[in-house]
């Protein structure tokens, strides 16, 4: 993930298991809001990262490629240090689209954000992308 924003909020694959992928982000001025709680675009931003790796994982990178359509999120409960974990599952994975569930929680465990990403799988063509 060198010079992405991922890299630049901290966020860190740790587990990767055949029905789910887990990532860390830190809780951290890279991430906060002006009230020192963790942003929900942060939230949103590793449910993103999270999803789409997920996804592009499913698919024959030589052929296809995943994009984000939509995202959608809760925000539940503030965090205010440490660490959140988000763990990525699948809904759906179809031929060419995959719905994604996002369940970010904090280091005691407590949910702090659901969200619902779609993607849309898409076919690479010899003179690029076929949208």
């Amino acid at each position: 993930m060198k010079g992405t924003m991922a890299e630049l909020i901290g966020i860190e694959y740790i587990e990767i298991h055949e029905d789910f992928l887990k990532a860390r982000m830190p809780v951290d001025e890279r991430t906060f809001q002006p009230l020192k709680m963790l942003n929900g675009g942060a939230s949103l931003a590793l449910s993103e990262t999270l999803g789409s790796m997920a996804a592009n994982l499913l698919i024959d990178r030589n052929k296809y490629v995943a994009f984000g359509m939509e995202i959608n999120a809760n925000h539940l409960k503030p965090a205010k240090e440490g660490y959140v974990y988000g763990t990525a599952r699948p809904y759906h994975v179809g031929k060419s689209s995959q719905v994604w569930d996002i369940d970010i929680r904090d280091e005691v465990g407590d949910r702090v954000c659901v969200s619902r990403l779609t993607m849309t799988v898409v076919e690479i063509k010899d003179d690029g992308l076929r949208l």
